[in-house]
């Protein structure tokens, strides 16, 4: 405990101050473990050598507002060891809900979650010494700088840069240059960056990312992603969520979540390759009139906007659905069999529930 306090302490004589507080709700995120405690963090190493699910939820639920509202239902999944396991959907879908359980920040109504063996509501403390969490909002301390928020989590969690530096090296190269600046300075995807070196500066066995990429440019989502995928060769389990139904393809499994609950559980080709529906993309010159007229055809199961075209489930023949659109009036008309993208697959799925 000592260690820690002084880290505060000589962070406070810099140009920052540290709020107390804060500190102290760190401080206690990471308090030490008793004699028991350790002995079963210590039992954990026997059971990732013998376990390939590294997260396994059974049946999860969670409500607010006196169970009026329904954020997660009955929810389960596994993440295996050196897997990154997406869950993907909208805003609201529950997946802040998911994360916030299984870090145990909030407990379940009902269910039962492991990390690591380590039960979500009895053994929060061999959970928290183990994984990194980056929520979706950035929440690091905004007046310190790159450096004096690494070297504080750091100590928070009993160890030092150096020691796991090879874990963050591939990050924390690329915002080096700008170790002295305040964090809240920092573009998105830098920031993103400096919560995801703070997330592993522990070096965790599990990682929960809650929508990392929210926010940032195509070019630094890209980069990130880049990372995760050098991360899991490390044996590290990572679940992430994102509302971006693209960077599904950058995960190994993907659950597609909404309203609080899992539709399907599937690699994203696994998921393309079961998508057996007559799907076209179709464009003309006007695209919400040609929206409009689809919803009025009887032969389409069912039609969205996509892009700059729409996409038709069709069960007709196209030839007749073309001269029904010249009848309308529409011209440039195209009319294209496609394969199903992960999007496809989700919209199916909300349709078939």
């Amino acid at each position: 405990m000592y260690s820690q306090r002084h880290a505060i302490r000589k962070l406070n004589k810099s140009s920052t101050v540290l709020d107390s507080a804060s500190a102290e709700k760190l401080i206690a995120y990471r308090s030490p473990l008793t004699a028991e405690q350790k002995e079963l963090t210590a039992d954990s190493s026997s059971f990732i050598a013998e376990q390939t699910a590294y997260i396994s939820v059974s049946r999860l639920s969670k409500s607010y507002e006196k169970a009026s509202v329904l954020a997660v239902d009955n929810v389960s999944f596994e993440v295996n060891r050196g897997e990154i396991f997406g869950l993907i959907g909208p805003d609201g879908a529950g997946k802040t809900s998911i994360f916030r359980m299984l870090t145990t920040l909030i407990l379940p109504d009902s269910g039962s979650a492991t990390v690591l063996g380590f039960d979500v509501v009895k053994d929060f403390r061999e959970i928290r010494s183990q994984v990194g969490y980056m929520p979706g909002r950035f929440s690091l301390y905004q007046d310190l700088s790159i450096e004096e928020n690494l070297n504080f989590y750091a100590t928070i969690f009993g160890t030092t840069l150096e020691e796991n530096f090879h874990l963050i090296h591939d990050i924390y190269v690329q915002i080096e240059p700008f170790k002295k600046r305040k964090a809240g300075n920092l573009s998105g995807g830098m920031k993103q960056k400096l919560a995801l070196c703070c997330a592993l500066i522990h070096k965790p066995r599990v990682l929960f990312l809650d929508e990392p990429t929210t926010g940032i440019d195509p070019v630094s989502r890209k980069e990130l992603w880049e990372m995760l995928r050098k991360l899991k060769s490390q044996d590290i389990a990572i679940l992430a969520s994102t509302p971006y139904m693209d960077e599904a393809l950058m995960c190994d499994r993907i659950g597609l979540i909404n309203n609080g609950k899992i539709m399907t559980i599937d690699t994203p080709q696994g998921l393309i390759e079961k998508y057996d529906k007559p799907l076209y993309a179709v464009s003309a010159d006007n695209i919400a009139r040609l929206l409009r007229i689809l919803q009025e055809y009887p032969e389409i199961e069912n039609s969205y906007a996509f892009g700059d075209n729409a996409h038709v489930i069709l069960q007709g023949r196209s030839t007749d659905l073309k001269r029904y659109l010249e009848e309308k009036g529409l011209r440039n008309i195209e009319i294209i069999p496609i394969k199903a993208t992960v999007e496809d697959c989700f919209i199916n799925s909300l349709s078939e529930q």
